[in-house]
């Protein structure tokens, strides 16, 4: 009787979806794989392409849709970049909070410190402050890319949804905004990390970067509530080392205290940060039914130009897409991404109006996670994504580099 090998411990690359096992969310793995690896290396030149993408639309950009349109000589391809939010992130980097003492003013103290801090020092060795906060957000741009694929490849395994979820993140409708001086590319530069680290159960580097999300941006609070709950859900053993590890939870509060703390005594006012927002971005709390109608008659009743009208409703319907994603979460009980994706839709949906909703679907990477599984399974999704936002990606692209709102 002929005696068969023993199976090899490496298996065989399978194709398709179906060969695949996910790998459960409540048993992280604490190997820690190659720095970079050739997956990694088919992202980052993904990436590259996609750079390249931006630019050259950059540049039609201010040849096609000058300011004036008798314009004779373009302006600079810098220029499209230096808009909206980016002026706010320019001047705190460059002057403070404070420059004319405490008081209102512009209402930049609405920013986080994270990505002006980054600024400022990158502008010690990169003079011009544009190209300084372009490559913040490319650096940062290839980290997060590689981090969403990494994650994405937890659920399958050598089933190529890495790559997937790095593409549909890169050429998602507002994906300019990771290329733009803006806080996205380096809020999920990160987040992203931070939370692989925890799925390998490496808290006290998932806390210290989560920790730094939040300097960035205040959903950094609502990753580090989601982290204590993959914590709960996923730290099975007892004693010291539990103890530990969920003391390391408590390092991502500390920023936005800090920063709290510096506002109060700039200003007398420990909520200047929120008086900022409703001062200067019309964020009163409002109940979500209020928002949602509030936020409907502007994009339907006639009451805007038609440029912001498209822009409320492009939030209608990124608000609607966050509903049906926290459902599917909650569905399959990936309780923490349902917690971070509940916040983040509590915070965006009680203000006076939707604001930047849209553009807060980059920070939602259980969105990118789910499309890539789903499109791996599914092969027609792939294809319809990309047919749906193509479009779309060009228009907001065009739009944003043009001068006009596309938050």
């Amino acid at each position: 009787m002929p005696i068969s090998a023993p199976p090899s411990p490496r298996r065989a690359p399978v194709r398709g979806a179906s060969a695949v096992r996910p790998v459960p969310p409540e048993v992280p793995s604490r190997a820690a794989p190659p720095r970079l690896r050739p997956a990694d290396r088919e992202v980052l030149w993904l990436y590259l392409m996609t750079r390249v993408a931006v630019w050259t639309t950059a540049y039609c950009t201010r040849w096609l849709f000058p300011a004036s349109g008798d314009a004779r000589v373009p302006a600079p391809v810098l220029s499209s970049f230096e808009h909206w939010d980016w002026g706010h992130f320019l001047n705190i980097a460059r002057d403070g909070y404070f420059p004319g003492g405490p008081g209102p003013g512009d209402n930049r103290e609405a920013f986080f410190p994270g990505l002006p801090l980054v600024l400022r020092a990158v502008h010690v060795l990169v003079p011009h402050w544009t190209v300084a906060g372009l490559l913040v957000s490319l650096v940062a741009g290839a980290v997060a890319a590689v981090a969403l694929a990494r994650i994405a490849e937890l659920h399958l395994p050598g089933s190529g949804a890495g790559r997937r979820a790095a593409l549909f993140l890169l050429l998602s409708p507002c994906a300019v905004f990771l290329a733009a001086g803006y806080s996205e590319a380096l809020f999920l530069a990160l987040a992203l990390p931070a939370w692989l680290a925890a799925r390998r159960q490496r808290w006290l580097l998932a806390s210290v970067l989560a920790a730094g999300a939040t300097t960035v941006r205040v959903s950094g609070l609502f990753l580090a509530a989601a982290l204590v709950v993959l914590f709960l859900t996923t730290r099975r053993d007892e004693g010291a080392g539990r103890k530990r590890d969920a003391a390391w939870l408590v390092l991502p509060g500390l920023p936005a205290l800090l920063y709290f703390r510096y506002l109060y005594g700039r200003t007398g006012d420990p909520m200047a940060w929120k008086h900022a927002q409703e001062r200067g971005w019309y964020r009163h709390f409002r109940a979500p039914w209020e928002a949602w109608s509030q936020t409907w008659h502007e994009a339907f009743d006639r009451t805007q130009a038609t440029g912001y009208a498209a822009q409320f409703q492009a939030d209608l319907l990124a608000m609607t897409l966050g509903v049906v994603l926290l459902a599917v979460l909650v569905v399959r009980r990936r309780w923490p991404e349902a917690v971070y994706v509940a916040l983040t839709l509590w915070a965006l949906g009680t203000s006076y109006w939707y604001m930047s909703v849209a553009r807060s679907t980059l920070l939602w990477w259980p969105l990118w996670v789910g499309l890539a599984v789903w499109s791996v399974r599914r092969r027609w999704v792939a294809l319809a994504y990309l047919c749906l936002v193509a479009p779309l990606s060009t228009v907001l692209a065009i739009t944003f580099m043009s001068g006009r709102w596309a938050g």
